[in-house]
């Protein structure tokens, strides 16, 4: 499966603590196990939740994901 990220998405994971940024690079390397959602009104939008972390997703194609963007969910 190839994974492509959006520059701004990447950034994110980057400046991450080491831990953190392999348990999300982990998560995404294994999609489609884990917990994946579709967004309601988000054309095609899934989140992969990671911790407190989510991360926006699309199938580009069957064999492709875009990562869209990270963000870190505060309750």
């Amino acid at each position: 499966m190839n994974i492509i990220y959006y520059k701004d998405a990447a950034k994110t994971i980057e400046r991450l603590d080491k831990q953190t940024r392999e348990r999300i690079r982990k998560a995404i390397s294994e999609i489609p196990a884990g917990d994946i959602k579709t967004l309601k009104g988000g054309n095609g939008l899934k989140r992969l939740r990671v911790g407190f972390w989510r991360i926006l997703l699309s199938y580009v194609d069957r064999n492709t994901i875009l990562i869209e963007k990270n963000a870190m969910y505060f309750f």
